[in-house]
């Protein structure tokens, strides 16, 4: 069975872990209450309903411990726990992730598809905008290459936009890459990146989640899902994200956390920019290149030394700056309008820029 306890643990203390973890109302607080107050899940299990009661717990969630439903759960569970990759980490567990034990609120349990020594490598998140400009999407894919090949696991959310251009990156640069999940392993969501989640196993990443197998995607859990990605990281990269983005209360927790928070800045009239612009105001790191983030985070081992970059190109250091017209490019770079035109020609054939509705964009490699 693929479980890592520190101490031997009995399969009928696991199937009681389990049944507590699965009981309504029950989260990491209540979970740890119980067991510190009786000595183990069996013991918990076991108790009058009324002692239960006197440590805070609703009546109805101590009345739930021998439901039918509950049970056959936990069978469902214990069964995908036999399956090769598919593991269950537990916050006493040798293998629980350092990091994320550190913090408030640590989960009791993890759910873990793929490879959990993962877990306990040197880690950088990178998050932002479900709906992110194409920039900000050739951005997070090219710093998460940059970072995946400097020796750091890529850890984000799986959700359309910049969390998928994040894993992608650290799959294109053949490096390591953990996804953390706002539902159950096997109610993936978004459906869309049914094929990324794929990838990420069969390339040695790993998919995680606290919310047991079958958990649908709840609004709550994604604020819960983000302190995940908070805590099993060193840092945090905001890539692109609006004033309301959920991005912002994870770099917020990772600050509270003690993690580093790195902010990409954009230009003041894309809304898109304006939550990396407020982490900046509120001490974030500015960040124009993966060499400022390593450098800050120099003193974790294994990690390889900086990628160089290649020489930007003017008109191309100028679009990264913030797009423009071709006009306003020949202005601002004191090239005439047709060296412009021929140069941003070529750039568009290799795939450095792009234009969209008149305006031309950087695309990061």
């Amino acid at each position: 069975m693929n479980t890592l306890f520190a101490a031997p643990c009995s399969p009928a203390e696991l199937e009681a872990r389990l049944r507590l973890h699965l009981l309504p109302d029950i989260g990491s607080r209540r979970f740890r209450t119980l067991i510190q107050a009786f000595g183990s899940a069996c013991s918990a299990l076991s108790a009058p309903a009324r002692a239960w009661v006197a440590l805070g717990v609703a009546q109805a969630c101590a009345d739930a411990r021998r439901s039918p439903e509950v049970r056959t759960a936990v069978s469902a569970t214990m069964a995908w726990l036999e399956r090769p990759g598919q593991h269950l980490l537990m916050w006493d567990d040798p293998g629980y992730p350092a990091l994320l034990k550190e913090t408030d609120d640590a989960p009791p349990l993890l759910y873990v598809a793929g490879d959990p020594v993962l877990l306990e490598r040197a880690q950088l998140a990178v998050i932002g905008s479900r709906r992110a400009t194409p920039p900000a999407l050739d951005t997070a894919r090219a710093f998460s290459r940059h970072l995946a090949r400097g020796g750091f696991t890529i850890t984000s959310g799986l959700a359309l936009g910049i969390d998928g251009a994040a894993h992608r990156g650290a799959l294109d640069a053949q490096g390591s890459t953990i996804a953390v999940l706002g539902s159950g392993l096997q109610k993936l969501y978004p459906q869309r990146h049914a094929v990324l989640a794929r990838d990420i196993l069969e390339r040695g990443g790993a998919l995680v989640s606290e919310f047991a197998l079958d958990a649908v995607p709840q609004p709550g859990n994604f604020p819960r899902r983000n302190r995940i990605i908070s805590g099993l990281s060193l840092g945090v990269l905001v890539v692109e994200a609006s004033l309301a983005s959920g991005s912002l209360i994870t770099a917020r927790l990772a600050a509270e956390q003690g993690r580093e928070v790195y902010a990409i800045p954009g230009s003041i009239h894309h809304p898109g920019a304006k939550g990396c612009h407020q982490l900046i105001r509120d001490g974030a790191l500015l960040v124009e290149s993966v060499e400022q983030i390593v450098d800050s985070l120099r003193g974790w081992q294994n990690l390889a030394p900086a990628p160089v970059d290649e020489p930007v190109d003017p008109l191309l250091a100028l679009l990264i700056a913030a797009p423009q017209t071709s006009e306003a490019l020949a202005l601002s770079s004191g090239l005439a309008l047709a060296q412009v035109l021929a140069r941003l020609t070529e750039l568009e054939l290799i795939g450095r820029v792009s234009n969209e509705a008149g305006r031309w964009f950087a695309r990061c490699g």
